[in-house]
């Protein structure tokens, strides 16, 4: 590879574990916020069809008192210009209904994703929890193995010290031993 390109990156541990645990739990909560924005928005929407719907159906009642005023009298004027105003009115309300139902629907599915995402946040800080709990007493189990096995070290130290003065002292032996033995 020229200049280290197309080399696979090693992926690095985290520092701090917890901090992915944070990051994602930020995350969606991030998330679950604009969720829920967007829902409220989709409710608000919701109101102001609900509003619109009632004053078509107030228009549209109107107009067919109308329009039946126009028939009893034979007005063939105004039973056109009614007709023609209840059929827009008609168009308006099933526009209106369709909106309606399709706001309701999305609405019902951004809370539903909200609640799903509350309820993954939940167990992720749960889950964080328990991890920052496991962490801290491995850490502590750590530091005292540690601690336990420098002590192991210090005790092989000083067991390797005693082997040396005891192989000085029996060699210091050997060595009284010969001269003793020359000096007869």
């Amino acid at each position: 590879m020229i200049f280290g390109f197309g080399k696979k990156k090693k992926k690095q541990p985290a520092a701090d574990p917890l901090a992915a645990y944070d990051g994602l739990i930020e995350d969606l909560e991030r998330q679950g916020a604009e969720i829920r924005k967007s829902a409220a928005t989709l409710l608000s929407l919701k109101g102001q069809l609900g509003r619109d719907l009632e004053r078509y159906e107030r228009r549209h009642r109107d107009v067919k008192e109308r329009l039946e005023v126009a028939d009893r009298k034979h007005d063939g004027r105004a039973q056109r210009t009614l007709e023609r105003d209840r059929q827009e009115i008609e168009r308006l309300l099933e526009s209106t209904r369709r909106s309606l139902a399709a706001a309701e629907e999305d609405a019902k599915l951004l809370l539903d994703a909200a609640a799903e995402l509350t309820d993954r946040i939940a167990e992720l800080k749960a889950e964080r929890n328990s991890a920052h709990a496991r962490l801290s007493v491995d850490r502590a189990v750590s530091a005292a193995l540690r601690e336990r096995y420098e002590k192991f070290e210090r005790v092989l130290a000083l067991d390797e010290a005693r082997d040396e003065v005891e192989r000085a002292r029996a060699l210091a032996d050997i060595y009284r031993e010969d001269a003793r033995r020359q000096s007869r």
